[in-house]
């Protein structure tokens, strides 16, 4: 079995399925039974699973430990639904768009299901979590559902000899470190260093999803890293809902700042790049900011979500920051480490925007001159403040505001990214290049994407001279006599 010893409170045998089912939040607060939903019993063993994955980076790195668990077990990956005998969805709920894209999957897998009955669909993630009091009365043909602390259930389930009830499980227990992790480079990892926020934003279901904010202890993070550093991982990414407010919630002797735990990464050798995603502006610090000017292989690149220009909106939005807090913050990284890259979220059309308030959107980002832009337009999420706050903007309006926004975030971005031609910089080679395989694709420390000519392999740094720069990527030839001990400038 692939999973780690029980931890206290966890139960030392799996559950038989036969008493699985969907425990929902007010059931468990209750110590109510689980509710039990007649199944048919798999005709034969499962042997090919199908996974899709929908949202963030902390799903890709779930998605990871779920590919890791299955393949542990003995499960081999079906390169279609059609071949699968598990359907698996790692689902996203952020924005309606994500939840329309997994619907429309979800019908193909019970076209699926009703071709061959023993075939498994399960489904787990933020949206998971988000409808797991409904899951399975909406959706009968679907026999596991589990929210993101709970992705080591779905091994359990699938250790069983038959399954005879819908399965839910949706309670937090613990970070899923333990399981085996599936990566896409072996070269670059994952590393979850907490989970959940604390925040209140007006728009946003990530509490609903993931809770409140739980913080893995800094012995145990800095110990996956050294094993990662063993076996060969030399960029990782740090991953929390809010990185920079880590360590708040543990207790005294474990407590560390995220500027600490930067420096104890650091100093891990074999580790050359450190990222991370995302901070909130309201909670970065100079001790972070410093890191990145002083800590060698902490990142020149920086995520900073601003969400909006307008205080006002800010203030609707519950953002706990303001315009002036926003560029106070951002001067001070232009000051520490003048050749930062600043990326940043921003949402067009919150209820209330005005286009005074978008007009200090735009006057923001002209005024910050970001390196890229996520631009969202706002979809109310269910059970959100935003959801029912009067004076929506028409959709319309929406998408003439987002089109300029867009128009202008592309022009300052690729205004940015001409600093770069002429230079030589570090690239960390990741493979072809998507758009010519005959041409290799990496990234900078300041997190931009490189198509070159050259002959480094992947998992190698590069010595790239930059000849030319889109608002997205750079363009350039390796030096090939950096190889003989040449540097970057």
């Amino acid at each position: 079995m692939p999973c780690a010893a029980p931890s206290a409170g966890r139960e030392a045998t799996p559950p038989s399925v036969r008493t699985a089912a969907v425990r929902t939040a007010t059931g468990a607060a209750r110590g109510e039974r689980f509710r039990v939903y007649p199944r048919a019993t798999m005709a034969r063993p499962v042997r090919t699973f199908h996974l899709t994955t929908f949202g963030c980076q902390m799903n890709e790195h779930d998605s990871e430990r779920i590919k890791g668990m299955l393949r542990t077990l003995g499960y081999e990956e079906a390169p279609t639904r059609a071949e699968a005998d598990v359907i698996l969805f790692n689902t996203c709920s952020i924005r309606e768009s994500a939840d329309q894209r997994f619907i429309g999957h979800l019908g193909e897998a019970k076209r699926l299901k009703a071709e061959r009955p023993d075939r498994i669909v399960a489904v787990g993630g933020c949206w998971a979590q988000s409808m797991r009091e409904q899951v399975f009365e909406l959706f009968p043909f679907v026999d596991v559902a589990f929210g993101p602390g709970q992705i080591h259930k779905l091994g359990e389930v699938l250790l069983q000899d038959s399954l005879e009830a819908q399965a839910g499980f949706f309670e937090f227990e613990d970070f899923a470190a333990h399981l085996p992790a599936a990566r896409t480079r072996p070269f670059q990892a994952w590393v979850q260093i907490s989970q959940g926020c604390n925040c209140v934003c007006a728009y946003c279901i990530v509490p609903q999803t993931r809770g409140r904010e739980v913080s893995r202890p800094p012995d145990e993070i800095v110990a996956e890293v050294e094993r990662l550093a063993a076996d060969g991982v030399r960029e990782i990414t740090l991953l929390g809902q809010n990185v920079c407010s880590y360590g708040r919630d543990l207790d005294r002797s474990q407590r560390t700042t995220f500027a600490e735990l930067l420096a104890r990464l650091d100093a891990i050798e074999g580790i050359e790049r450190i990222r991370y995603t995302s901070p909130h502006p309201k909670d970065i610090r100079e001790d972070v900011v410093r890191a990145h000017a002083e800590l060698p292989s902490v990142c020149e690149h920086i995520h900073l979500p601003v969400q909006s220009g307008s205080s006002r909106v800010l203030k609707r939005m519950r953002r706990t920051y303001d315009r002036a807090r926003y560029l106070d913050r951002v001067a001070m990284i232009r000051e520490l480490v003048p050749d930062c890259a600043i990326t940043t979220d921003i949402i067009v059309g919150f209820p209330g925007e005005t286009e005074e308030d978008f007009e200090q959107t735009l006057s923001l980002v002209e005024e910050v001159r970001f390196d890229g832009a996520f631009t969202f337009i706002f979809s109310p999420r269910r059970d959100t403040e935003a959801a029912t706050m009067p004076d929506q903007v028409p959709h319309a309006v929406k998408r003439e505001r987002m089109q300029r926004l867009v128009d202008l975030t592309q022009t300052v971005a690729r205004e940015r990214a001409q600093r770069f031609v002429g230079r030589t910089l570090e690239v960390l080679v990741e493979g072809p290049s998507r758009t010519d395989p005959d041409r290799l694709r990496g990234r900078t420390r300041h997190n931009k994407t490189v198509n070159f000519d050259g002959i480094a392999s992947p998992g190698e740094f590069a010595q790239v001279r930059i000849g030319s720069a889109t608002s997205t990527t750079l363009a350039g030839e390796e030096v090939l006599l950096a190889r003989l001990g040449g540097g970057a400038h």
